[in-house]
């Protein structure tokens, strides 16, 4: 069983700094500024760190906030008391991902460093459905505005070369079936404008070689069974669409697969498990001071955040229940069913990816 991750981690440089280095890297200018230099050493320390863990396929690290790295992407736009507006026509100012071009330009030497033929990336996109909610008017013609800006992108990012290949596109749209939305009702035009601009973005994924997925944190609304460019299905723990017939049977019909998410990402929830097992019985208020006692023990040092993590054989025994209920056929990676932004230290972050690749490996290897 491959494993892969969603992306985000703890930020390790200050969030202006990243953002300025980001900015830079795609200047020829400014290239080799000072923040350039900082960004470029975060992102291949990440990506190097994430195979290490034993993450097989990585997606490329993310630590900036997922909205605003594609939003500033766009012109035609403005920015008015927190939403964005269109004053003109949509467009991408420059489609490149700094972190996919770092990660490309860094694959030979990690590639040759830890032993690999080269070095294969995950590559997440923010949707359009969950970029809409930054707009002030949302319409189905955003919708459809939205997936052309975004197929761009991905046809600027699905450049592979010999030590380097981008194996897979993500489209990530949390916002999907989390949120009540008329505009994408059933039989709307928002609806279809929404299928059409996922199917245009994973299009150009799929024409640039690339394996197509969506990372859903719900799959009660089963649009994204319509997709056709669509190949790979992932949500989160606790989503019953990995124990559902109805799963099954419209894998079968589709043809397509499924991501498992074997360990949970919201580490207050993890920090309420261990708190609840070690105190049963107590009351929510109580519940909630332990947890605000966890997080200033883990801050001043007198507690390790990773005591906090589920345990390998858990994620492990999440997979194999997975896999004997879909079938070993349709399950093509495991990893978190989130990012790790929220977890409170770059090295628990890594932890977590650590126990995400051993619990793959005990399952095994096709």
């Amino acid at each position: 069983m491959r494993s892969t991750d969603v992306g985000s981690l703890p930020p390790v440089v200050e969030e202006a700094l990243l953002e300025r280095g980001a900015r830079d890297v795609l200047s020829p200018g400014r290239s080799s500024s000072g923040p350039a230099l900082e960004f470029r050493r975060a992102i291949e320390k990440a990506l190097r760190d994430k195979l290490e863990a034993g993450i097989e396929l990585p997606t490329y690290p993310q630590f900036r906030d997922m909205n605003k790295m594609f939003l500033s992407m766009l012109k035609g736009v403005e920015l008015l008391e927190g939403r964005y507006v269109e004053v003109g026509r949509l467009e991408v100012k420059d489609p490149r991902i700094p972190e996919v071009l770092v990660a490309r330009d860094s694959a030979p030497e990690i590639a040759d460093n830890l032993g690999l033929d080269k070095v294969r990336l995950r590559v997440c996109i923010t949707g359009p459905h969950t970029l809409s909610f930054s707009f002030a008017f949302r319409s189905p013609g955003l919708l459809r505005r939205l997936g052309h800006v975004l197929a761009e992108v991905v046809r600027a990012n699905t450049i592979s070369g010999r030590r380097f290949e981008v194996e897979m596109v993500v489209l990530d749209e949390p916002t999907f079936g989390t949120v009540d939305d008329p505009l994408v009702e059933p039989g709307s035009e928002g609806r279809e404008a929404l299928r059409e601009a996922w199917e245009e973005a994973l299009r150009a994924a799929r024409s640039s070689g690339a394996m197509t997925g969506i990372h859903l944190h719900s799959t009660s609304d089963g649009l994204f069974w319509d997709v056709e460019a669509l190949e790979v299905v992932e949500s989160h723990v606790d989503d019953p669409f990995y124990s559902l017939a109805e799963t099954r049977e419209r894998l079968e019909e589709t043809g397509k697969l499924v991501k498992a998410s074997i360990c949970r990402t919201d580490f207050d929830t993890l920090m309420m498990r261990r708190i609840r097992a070690e105190k049963p019985g107590l009351s929510e208020h109580d519940l909630m001071e332990e947890v605000a006692r966890a997080w200033r023990d883990i801050k001043s040092g007198r507690t390790d955040p990773a005591v906090f993590l589920e345990p390998v054989e858990e994620m492990a025994g999440r997979l194999k229940a997975i896999l004997d209920f879909l079938g070993p056929d349709k399950v093509l990676f495991a990893g978190p069913e989130c990012g790790l932004k929220s977890f409170p230290t770059y090295g628990t972050a890594l932890e977590c990816l650590r126990r995400v690749g051993a619990a793959c490996g005990l399952i095994g290897k096709p």
